[in-house]
This record gives structure tokens, C-alpha cells and sequence, in this order.
């Protein structure tokens, strides 16, 4: 990245625009580096949106251990006083990617095909089975996904939600504002329920289709805000997505995945019931990567506030088709990707994701005997659950519910 743009720099901004001009003049400006062209050049005249791609400017974005490098080993340094950090799609590519990918999976294989897509036509919203995009090349990686990833069309036009005149050959694709842009890289194969990398799907056939609700992806993880596109320009105002897609990292989002309510079911017994309710989330909970994890950790204390009891479940997708377990190791051992499989293997059971709508109810009688307890239950957010359990540097608290508990034995 130029860090003249990243800073802000108007004379950099300026150098784009003329550019931009004179392409216009020229007969409109094109793309000839396809996907790969990197996302400052068209901050030079959309600017807001670039600043919340860039920056998660005006999100709550912060997974701080995250840093862009702009060459090996050189980090892109952020302007002071911004409260939040780059979104995950302008992460996405950097050597330093929080998932740590590379290493962790197939001998340094690339996830280029999401990561870093062809010019691709946005797919039928029904379709049945969702393939990857087509990749564009590994010397084109490094610039990771980009502005055009996602608005330049195979014809080597700019879909808008709007027709506008532009320096760019620009078409209105009223399907941008819809779930089915997201569902190339938001899912992969067929519905597997509880499998990882199904968000487009979970949200299509838990949420949209039974009637939950009619949103879109992008009206929780784009919401609108009037404003110009383009701010130099001679456009009107109007509902603009913010280029944020808030999730895993956001505290908001989080927050609101996910209703928890204590119960004790009979009166003067130490049974409790836990009922995780998915009323916030238009998909499962975690979703997308088997790496994402969400805990519920709950602990009993007595009347001096003294731990007397712990449990713990974790909830993530699955690897593969079927849930994870330590039995399949041997045969992990044979697959092309038996690094990732063995790795999620390995970790053993585990509760499957919550999906869309879906009130989970867990329960668990302590050992108890007869007195006044308090039970405090936390849920709890974890990019990565291969990491050991004590790294909480990427884990965000979500939500938590506190019970009085009293127990009296005949």
C-alpha cells in the first residue's frame, strides 16, 4: 500500500483524481491489473469508503496483535487517535493474517480462491451447490482482497448498486445488495449442516427461507449512512453501505449473536439448565472457519465468593461432513489435507454451532450440598480455539447471565 493515501495525504489523493480524469477523457479509466488493483486507487475519490476498509473507521473493530505489512517485516503505521483497526476482508492476504493460515495448514498452501478471486458474476441466490471462484494468480497475491475483488465484473466494469456516470465504466447489479454477493466465498459445496465455511447457506436455509427475517448479509455487516460515494464528485447523497463487515471482531455483533438465560428448573435443587437462544445472528453461531469457537464457561460460587464449581462447553463448526473426533486420527493420516483434518480431530468432540432461530439447552447438576450459591455464566468468543485455551489475546467476551442459586436437600 502507497502510504501517502493510508495517511491521508491530499497530494497523493490529488495525483489519483488527475489520473482519474484523464483516463476519463481518454475514454473511460480501465483496470488492467483486474482484481489485484490495489484498493488506494479507488480510495482516491471514494474516500469515506476506502478510510472504513482500510481502517474499520467507525466500527468497534479491535484485534489488536493484528498488524498490515506493507514489505517484509515493515508495518503500515496507523494514524494516531483511530479507535478501531482494518476490517478482515483488507487483512485478508497479509503474511500476518491473525489465523496464521499458511502455517497451520497445508504446507503453506494459499487460500487464494477467496482470498484473492478473478473478476466473477455474482451467482443465483438458489443455487445448489456453491463453487469457488475461479483464482487469479499466486505473483498477484500480495495485495490480498481488494475493492475490485468484489465490483469489478468479468467484462471489466464497476457494479454499483446505482447507475452513475463515472471515470469507470460503471453497471447498476441490483444483486450486489443481496446475500448472494457473499456466497461464493462465504460458503463452499453443499449444505453441510454444522460443517465450516456455510454462513451463505446457513443464512439461506435456517434463516431466510423459514421466514426468521428478510435481511441480507449486508444489512447487519454493511449497514447504510447517507453520504456521497464518491465526495468530489457531483453525485448526490444517498444510502451508501459502510464498508465495515463487522463480525468476529466485533464486540456489536457478538454481543447481539447470541441470548443466554440461567434456569434452575426445580425449586431447592442443584440442577441447572443453560438456554442459548439464536435470535441475533441471520446464521450459525460461530460460523464460517473451524478455527472460530464460542465458549460457554460457567462457574459456581459460594456465599463468601469462592469457586465451587467449573464446567465448560465449546461450541464450533466442524472440519468436514461429520462431527470432529478423535477416533477418525488414523484415517486423517491418509487425506490431502490431513494437517487441517487431524488438527480439528484431534481436539475431539464438541457441541455443534447454534444455528439461525435454534434455543440450545445445556444442562449440568453440580455437586452441591444445601446453601446460598451464585451461578455466573459467560459466553465467549475465540478466533482461533488451536490455540491453548490460556491465549486470550484473540477471545472477546459476548454476553454473560448470573443466577441465584439456592439449594435445599430433604
Amino acid at each position: 500500500m502507497k502510504k501517502a493515501i493510508i495517511s491521508g495525504c491530499t497530494g497523493g489523493i490529488a495525483m489519483l483524481l488527475a489520473g482519474a480524469a484523464l483516463a476519463a477523457t481518454a475514454g473511460g479509466m480501465d483496470f488492467p491489473q483486474g482484481t489485484a488493483t490495489p484498493s488506494e486507487t479507488c480510495g482516491g475519490c471514494h474516500k469515506a469508503i476506502y478510510r472504513e476498509f482500510a481502517f474499520g473507521f467507525g466500527s468497534d473493530l479491535h484485534y489488536q496483535p493484528t498488524t498490515i505489512p506493507q514489505k517484509e517485516g515493515e508495518a503500515i503505521p496507523m494514524p494516531a487517535g483511530v479507535s478501531a483497526t482494518a476490517t478482515a476482508h483488507a487483512f485478508a492476504g497479509a503474511e500476518r493474517y491473525p489465523v496464521h493460515a499458511r502455517e497451520a495448514e497445508e504446507e503453506g498452501r494459499s487460500c487464494n480462491a477467496c482470498h484473492y478471486p478473478e473478476p466473477f458474476a455474482i451467482p443465483d441466490i438458489n443455487v445448489v451447490e456453491m463453487t469457488k471462484p475461479k483464482a487469479r494468480g499466486k505473483e498477484k497475491e500480495a495485495v490480498g482482497i481488494t475493492c475490485a475483488s468484489c465490483h469489478l465484473t468479468p467484462e471489466g466494469k464497476i457494479r454499483s448498486a446505482h447507475a452513475v456516470t463515472a471515470p469507470h465504466q460503471t453497471v447498476a447489479d441490483p444483486a450486489i445488495q443481496t446475500s448472494a454477493m457473499c456466497a461464493y466465498c462465504h460458503s463452499m459445496g453443499k449444505r453441510a449442516v454444522g460443517k465450516q465455511t456455510q454462513t451463505f447457506l446457513e443464512w439461506r436455509e435456517d434463516f431466510f427461507k423459514p421466514g426468521l427475517g428478510k435481511q441480507q448479509c449486508q444489512d447487519c455487516h454493511m449497514p447504510r449512512t447517507m453520504r456521497k460515494v464518491a465526495e468530489d464528485f457531483d453525485n448526490p447523497e444517498r444510502p451508501v453501505a459502510r464498508h465495515l463487515w463487522t463480525g468476529g471482531r466485533s464486540q456489536q455483533r457478538l454481543a447481539s449473536a447470541l441470548s443466554m438465560v440461567i434456569s434452575q428448573p426445580t425449586e431447592g435443587k442443584p440442577d441447572l439448565a443453560f438456554h442459548l437462544i439464536n435470535i441475533g445472528a441471520g446464521h450459525s453461531v460461530p460460523t464460517g472457519s473451524n478455527r472460530r469457537a464460542v465458549y460457554l464457561n460457567v462457574t459456581v460460587l459460594d456465599r463468601m465468593g469462592k469457586p465451587v464449581a467449573t464446567r465448560e462447553w465449546m461450541f464450533a463448526p466442524s472440519y468436514g461432513p461429520r462431527p470432529d473426533d478423535r477416533k477418525f486420527l488414523e484415517e486423517d493420516k491418509k487425506r490431502p489435507d490431513a494437517v487441517a483434518a487431524s488438527q480439528a480431530d484431534a481436539q475431539g468432540p464438541h457441541e455443534a454451532i447454534i444455528r439461525a432461530g435454534e434455543e440450545r439447552i445445556l444442562t449440568w447438576t453440580p455437586a452441591l450440598p444445601s446453601g446460598d450459591y451464585t451461578v455466573k455464566a459467560r459466553l465467549i468468543y475465540d478466533l482461533n480455539r488451536y490455540n491453548n485455551r490460556s491465549f486470550t489475546d484473540d477471545q472477546t467476551d459476548m454476553n454473560g447471565a448470573t443466577l441465584v442459586l439456592k439449594i435445599k436437600k430433604s
